[in-house]
């Protein structure tokens, strides 16, 4: 029995997909202006071929976005969120958001251009909220956090406010160490947390013992 060329194709389809994303994740953020062509060459395919996948300039940037949000999430997830204080780990995770996503600030520009739904927004922004959630939740079960505030506003209000850190930094009207620091202490405040003096330091431990 001859077996079905479908898989190889669907397979080949997943490779010529993951190259363009890579390619244009790199591309779009040293030259926001380039096009479907030339993100065709960066990856190695055909103008066609990228089209096949991305029928506009528009929905290749929003493909390119959730490329980089997984690339993120990914970064998060290494920082094991479950161990330690869950002060040290939500820091741990922002730190792991900031160092994936600070590589490419003008396509962060660009995403803020792209045209969402409230749905859409949402499912984006839904493995990060799931991964900041589960140590929020823990947080407020063993007392670190203030435990009468929901957890999911407690959730949106830390995305928030990453969003005017990197807002502001990338604006100059903060440096990016005072931005860092800034929403580091916004955010425990916002929790109930407690903020000490050499907080950052001591996060920056804790990562570095995650990471070992």
């Amino acid at each position: 029995m001859t077996r079905s060329p479908t898989p190889p194709r669907r397979a080949d389809a997943r490779r010529s997909r993951a190259a363009i994303l890579d390619a244009a994740l790199g591309l779009l953020n040293e030259r926001p202006d380039a096009g479907i062509e030339a993100v065709g060459r960066a990856a190695g395919v055909t103008r066609q071929t990228v089209y096949a996948h991305f029928p506009s300039r528009e929905r290749l940037l929003a493909g390119v976005v959730d490329h980089l949000t997984e690339r993120t999430v990914a970064a998060m997830e290494e920082t094991a969120p479950d161990e330690g204080p869950a002060a040290e780990a939500l820091l741990r995770l922002l730190d792991a958001a900031e160092r994936t996503a600070g590589h490419y600030p003008a396509l962060a520009r660009q995403a803020a251009t792209v045209p969402a739904s409230a749905g859409e927004d949402r499912a984006r922004h839904a493995p990060v909220a799931d991964l900041l959630g589960r140590v929020v939740r823990r947080g407020q079960a063993s007392g670190e956090f203030d435990g009468h505030a929901s957890p999911d506003w407690l959730v949106a209000a830390t995305i928030a406010l990453a969003h005017a850190s990197s807002g502001e930094a990338d604006a100059g009207r903060l440096a990016a160490e005072e931005a860092r620091s800034t929403l580091r202490t916004s955010v425990l405040r916002l929790l109930g947390a407690e903020v000490q003096d050499g907080q950052d330091g001591q996060c920056d431990q804790a990562k570095s013992g995650a990471r070992r």
